[in-house]
């Protein structure tokens, strides 16, 4: 077992009743839900009205979520820091016996924080995609879904209670579901929305399960119950409900092994790929193991389990992303790895969980900003994906470049960029608590400056591959302002750790971070990142920019290549442990089926059907032929007689 931080459990404190601006809480679920309604729903009152205006109806809905989330933000703010947490009680929507659930919302440091960043950057993406979706004939329903997508997210969030927090759960898959297969007469898009169905699945059975646990462990799901009971429960109850939560947020969040449908997601319209893997439902896990804090304080053993999945994903996601031409599944393979970053700063305990959300933050900006410039750059190319068939698109979409190379020095930690500050962070903190995964989560960053250097190269710079009837040109402003919004936060979201402002911001809800001496100095520590960062960077000049790009992929490459195109083998993996034997286990039982159980009951109806044909030809209709049948009868009885007597 790793030694990672010290018993530092919080209990939630009582919190205040909403009032005020706080009145205003669930009209930040209600807006998007309002619009996901309308949308979906009111087409067959106002099918014209609504094709018309209805996008822009659907992008007022988060831009108002927003606002309220502001004026929240601020009034908490201006609080102290032990009155930070305030309750808004809805309704009863469960009691039955000793259960009783309330649909209550919970905002504190925390929930205001994701707040911000799912309404802030899902507006921002809202406004894209009003030109992104120009001139699809369904916009209207995808902005409806985008809007449920939102509105679960939020409920997730704000919820103030596991069985809420479940419905918002829940209501994030079947909205990723719509989304990723919005396309869906393309058999890849249809095919990728099931996969992520199916192994969310998955990670949503270990979620349920944890939440049946607590319930039969401290009679609520409440978090201020569950927090306050955390430390008399057994220690096998508490590792049991940290390993279950963590195979639900492994789902959520595309951790190994629950990691195979992130890549496919990317079938979906990218500004959904923007939405899921920027703002909102892969950041799920990490809110769930930051917010149950007071679980995985008190359960070393699945704090360890933790890590080792973070550690183990920030690596793989990483070399996936080394291999891919596809520029959304390059960047989808970037997501796992930096979501895997934030799992370990959430796996180290109070030391690193403020870190953690620091860089769900900043990723927010960064990633959001990248997949959106993504998606510029298919617009330019026809949405041609492959980056063998870019190349010298700088000096042709300006914009699109200088907002991208923002996100991309943010990602790979370039001096003063937000990524800089807070995946430095992580890294830091890992080599205090553990050396042998701080120098993990560094191999990682040196591999993120590779497969991003390579990205922008082969997109931005080499040589022009495109063909003669592709003309790049940059794209309107409804989808270019929303990128200098998000490059300006990549640039500028370091700011949230001046003075240490976000480590004290969450403090009340998941402690305060003990005080530990590094190995070496930070400067030192920083030193080494960034040269670490360099040599990838280095390394990607050398094997790809300053050579040229075929148009076409080797084949004839490494094993390691290979392995990292088929994303390190984990389709193969998952066919051959559990497809393949599930598909054989479906046939045997039918073959059982069909052979026994089906057997015996027609084996039955076949005995009974021949002795019906039997008896049937006895009843031919001729006295002569019942008369000896009669005589017959009469003589076995009298020699029966006869036999007894003599006996």
């Amino acid at each position: 077992m790793l030694s990672l931080s010290e018993d530092h459990h919080i209990p939630l404190v009582d919190p205040s009743a909403a009032d005020g601006v706080f009145s205003l809480t669930w009209l930040v679920i209600g807006l998007p839900l309002l619009g996901a309604v309308v949308l979906l729903l009111g087409g067959a009152l106002f099918p014209r009205a609504l094709d018309r205006w209805g996008h822009w109806f659907g992008t007022a809905m988060p831009i108002g979520s927003f606002l309220i989330s502001l004026a929240m933000f601020f009034s908490l703010a201006g609080r102290d820091s032990g009155d930070r947490q305030v309750v808004q009680e809805l309704y009863t929507w469960i009691e039955t016996g000793d259960l009783h659930v309330g649909l209550d919302l919970l905002y504190d440091p925390l929930s205001a924080l994701f707040l911000l960043l799912i309404t802030g950057v899902g507006s921002l993406i809202h406004v894209y995609s009003i030109g992104y979706m120009e001139h699809d004939v369904r916009r209207r329903r995808f902005f409806g879904y985008l809007n449920l997508f939102v509105a679960a997210m939020l409920m997730l969030i704000l919820s103030e209670n596991y069985l809420g927090l479940f419905l918002g759960w829940e209501g994030v898959g079947l909205a990723s579901y719509l989304l990723i297969g919005f396309w869906q007469h393309k058999p890849s898009a249809a095919a990728a929305a099931k996969k992520a169905f199916v192994v969310n699945r998955v990670g949503d059975l270990g979620m349920s399960t944890a939440i049946m646990l607590m319930f039969v462990t401290f009679g609520s799901t409440s978090f201020a119950v569950v927090s306050a009971g955390a430390g008399g429960a057994s220690d096998a109850a508490l590792t049991a409900l940290g390993v279950l939560l963590l195979v639900g947020a492994c789902g959520k969040s595309a951790q190994v092994p629950l990691q195979s449908w992130l890549l496919d997601a990317m079938e979906g319209p990218t500004p959904v790929s923007a939405l899921i893997h920027a703002a909102t439902m892969v950041t799920a896990g990490v809110y769930l193991i930051t917010r149950s804090n007071f679980i995985f304080e008190l359960a070393p053993h699945a704090q360890t389990a933790v890590v080792v999945v973070a550690t183990v994903t920030l690596l793989w996601g990483a070399i996936i992303g080394c291999a891919k031409d596809d520029i959304k599944k390059a960047l989808a393979g970037s997501t796992m790895s930096q979501i895997g970053y934030m799992m370990l700063g959430a796996g180290l305990g109070v030391a690193g969980y403020a870190f953690a959300i620091f860089h769900l933050l900043t990723h927010g900006f960064f990633k959001a900003n990248m997949f959106l410039g993504a998606g510029s750059v298919m617009h330019a190319m026809d949405d041609d994906v492959d980056m063998r068939h870019y190349g010298a698109l700088r000096k042709l979409l300006p914009v699109t470049f200088l907002t991208f190379a923002m996100g991309y020095l943010a990602i790979i930690g370039f001096p003063g960029f937000s990524g800089f500050w807070s995946k430095d962070k992580i890294i830091e903190t890992a080599l205090v608590e553990n050396p042998v995964v701080g120098i993990c989560a560094l191999l990682g960053a040196g591999i993120t400056g590779f497969y991003m250097t390579r990205l922008m190269l082969m997109t931005f710079f080499t040589k022009q591959r495109w063909e003669d009837q592709v003309h790049p040109h940059e794209s309107p402003k409804v989808m270019t302002v929303p990128l200098v919004v998000l490059a300006a936060l990549s640039v500028l979201g370091g700011l949230l750790l001046a003075g240490d402002w976000i480590v004290e911001w969450l403090a009340p809800v998941v402690g305060e971070a003990p005080h530990h001496d590094p190995p070496l100095p930070v400067v030192v520590i920083t030193l080494i990142t960034v040269a670490t960062v360099a040599v990838g960077v280095a390394a990607a000049w050398f094997l790809v920019g300053k050579r040229d790009v075929p148009r076409e992929a080797p084949q004839d490459v490494s094993f390691a290549t290979r392995a990292a195109r088929a994303d390190l083998y984990g389709d193969a993996t998952n066919d051959a442990l559990v497809v393949r034997p599930g598909r054989a286990l479906v046939t045997g039982l039918t073959t059982a089926d069909r052979s026994v159980v089906d057997g015996t009951f027609r084996g039955t109806a076949l005995t009974v059907s021949a002795l019906g044909t039997l008896l049937r030809r006895a009843q031919n209709g001729y006295v002569r032929s019942y008369a000896l049948s009669l005589l017959a009868g009469v003589l076995l009885v009298v020699l029966a007689l006869l036999a007894v007597n003599l006996a």
